[in-house]
């Protein structure tokens, strides 16, 4: 996999994470409303990134390796 993909997927990984973890922070420790479907879809996206970041890196590995 191209290397620019690559960058690409890391970056959405750790974008998605971040998300998450201030919308998990701002639920357990904000006096301000917010949703629990919320934090949910943001869990929901996070994982959907790690594992599509993982079969890349999976794939990558199986490429580099000699037949």
């Amino acid at each position: 996999m191209p290397t620019d993909a690559m960058e690409q997927l890391v970056a959405e990984a750790r974008y998605a994470r971040e998300r998450y973890d201030l919308y998990k922070a701002r639920v357990y420790g904000s006096t301000r409303p917010t949703s629990l479907a919320r934090l949910r879809e943001l869990e929901r996206a996070c994982e959907h990134a790690e594992s599509r970041l993982r079969h890349a890196q999976t794939r990558a590995q199986a490429e580099e390796l000699p037949a």
